[in-house]
């Protein structure tokens, strides 16, 4: 029985898995880098442990460091989240020889699923549609070259033990084939230690859909329905939502199907995600099994009204599921949005720096998974992502509009953010309309990079106003005559009077 979790993880994700443990009675025992002692999910765990400097592969991807807190704190258990050894075969072995139950699936399902070509090779046996393209590892770029015009352009070249985008290569034609072939593999060997590149056709216009999986134990896998994550930049996720509306009732009863039969070619274990390419005409294909937590899950957990990382635990509890599929279905509609620390009109360039002040959201249907507080330093060392904001309604015409609303409401200064970029997405005929797929940022990015940085007249109109605005203060708050001493401002009065807000 799990009586104590070590969260092997940082920031909203390890804050999120901890709330469900508090709600389950489990302690929990953080760890943290140098970089990372003022975090949040350091105050909220039960207990901590330094596991090393801010540098990631000294800290968070040390195994024998995380694992040695965990013997120090008597942990039963270690929660990956989501990055970072979540998806490290060789840390969920070391667990198991340890004595700890990991919670996810056994080293070697990951070792299944985690090589991409050998997992388009069970989802063939399996029956379930794969993209056309290669079955075995590439071995040289002549015979890239052949298979290209082979299987015909354009096509996609990826990294076998990839993800993130990384490693991936999109071939227009032959005189692009060796460049890609050849930066692939630096890419892939830098990133995974591993330069085993394959090829698959390239999915024209395609959308990118995810199932949620749930296996245990003992047999028993089910699905929790169908996520849209087709609004990305460079293969990285920024807006998701559910249910996808592109897909038919009867399309997604298939797709589910076929995510539990996947599953099952490889003894499920844990929560996790089949993704699915989507052609124009509805065609659907396997793209790659995420065998952990998605940093997307809450919008499923919203829908379907299910704890995935308390279901994460029962199951590693060795717990029957006691989810049936017939019982769950999808109740309204639900959006996210990924906060980060960049700077959109730089290129999205990470925007680290102190947060002087922070006012979330509120309100019905409002839920966010975050870890910064007034005062804290978004670290150089991580993801620049600050949180996430989800939103759930009725319909998706009212998720639409109270995610406006929130992002509206939410004010970060001292560093900059993606949230104006967010807004403008949600204003985005195309995405209001649901007409969108993976080119959705490509299509819009003059609209959606469009701001006010090189509007010099609006600055010093601004800049004018807010001095007269100090001036008028500074003199009304020397006056005797207001007995509780309040500057009074005449502009702001007049701006109440007229409606006028903002400049």
């Amino acid at each position: 029985m799990i009586q104590k979790v070590l969260i092997a993880n940082r920031g909203e994700i390890a804050v999120r898995v901890m709330r469900s443990c508090k709600e389950m009675g489990i302690r929990t025992v953080a760890v943290f880098s140098e970089a990372d002692r003022t975090a949040r999910h350091v105050m909220y765990a039960d207990e901590a442990c330094l596991i090393g400097p801010a540098a990631s592969k000294e800290s968070y991807l040390n195994i024998d460091n995380i694992i040695k807190a965990a013997r120090q704190h008597h942990a039963d258990a270690i929660h990956p989240g989501y990055g970072f050894l979540s998806e490290n075969a060789d840390f969920a072995r070391r667990c198991k020889e340890e004595g700890i139950i990991f919670i996810g699936p056994a080293a070697e399902t990951m070792e299944a699923m985690g090589d991409k070509i050998a997992a388009r090779k069970r989802m063939i046996a399996a029956g379930v549609p794969v993209v056309p393209g290669t079955e075995q590892p590439l071995q040289s770029a002549e015979e890239a070259v052949r298979i290209c015009n082979e299987i015909g352009y354009p096509v996609m070249l990826k990294a076998s033990m990839g993800g993130g985008g990384k490693g991936m290569r999109l071939i227009h034609s032959e005189d692009e084939v060796v460049e890609a072939y050849n930066t692939a593999r630096s890419e892939s060997m830098s990133s995974f230690g591993d330069d085993t590149v394959y090829l698959e056709k390239f999915v024209e216009e395609p959308h990118h859909i995810e199932f949620q999986i749930l296996g245990d134990n003992h047999g028993n896998v089910i699905h929790l329905f169908d996520r849209e994550c087709s609004v990305q930049r460079r293969n990285q996720k920024i807006v998701e939502e559910s249910p996808s509306p592109f897909l038919t009732p009867e399309l997604r009863q298939e797709m589910g199907e076929k995510a539990v039969a996947a599953a099952r070619a490889v003894n499920y274990s844990g929560a996790g995600t089949i993704e699915f390419l989507v052609d124009k005409n509805r065609n659907f294909y396997f793209l790659e099994m995420n065998t952990r937590l998605q940093v997307e899950h809450p919008i499923t957990e919203e829908v379907v009204g299910v704890d995935l990382v308390k279901e994460q635990i029962r199951i590693a509890n060795d717990e029957v599921l006691h989810l049936k599929q017939e019982e769950l279905y999808q109740r309204g509609h639900a959006i996210e949005c990924r906060i980060c620390a960049e700077d959109t009109e730089n290129n999205f360039m990470p925007s680290p720096g102190i947060i002087k002040q922070l006012t979330e959201p509120n309100g019905i249907g409002v839920r966010i998974d975050s870890y910064v507080y007034e005062g804290y330093e978004i670290p150089v060392f991580y993801d620049p992502m600050i949180g996430k904001l989800i939103v759930w309604a009725t319909t998706r015409q009212y998720a639409i509009e109270r995610m406006r609303r929130v992002l509206y409401e939410y004010k970060i200064t001292g560093l900059k953010t993606n949230l104006s970029y967010l807004k403008r997405i949600m204003h985005t005929p195309d995405f209001v309309k649901g007409e969108y797929n993976t080119l959705f940022i490509e299509k819009n990015s003059r609209m959606l990079l469009r701001g006010n940085g090189n509007n010099e007249e609006i600055e010093n109109m601004a800049m004018i106003a807010s001095y007269i605005d100090y001036l008028m203060n500074l003199e009304e708050n020397k006056s005797p005559q207001l007995s509780d001493a309040r500057p009074i401002s005449r502009w702001r009065e007049f701006g109440l009077q007229k409606g006028v807000l903002r400049i």
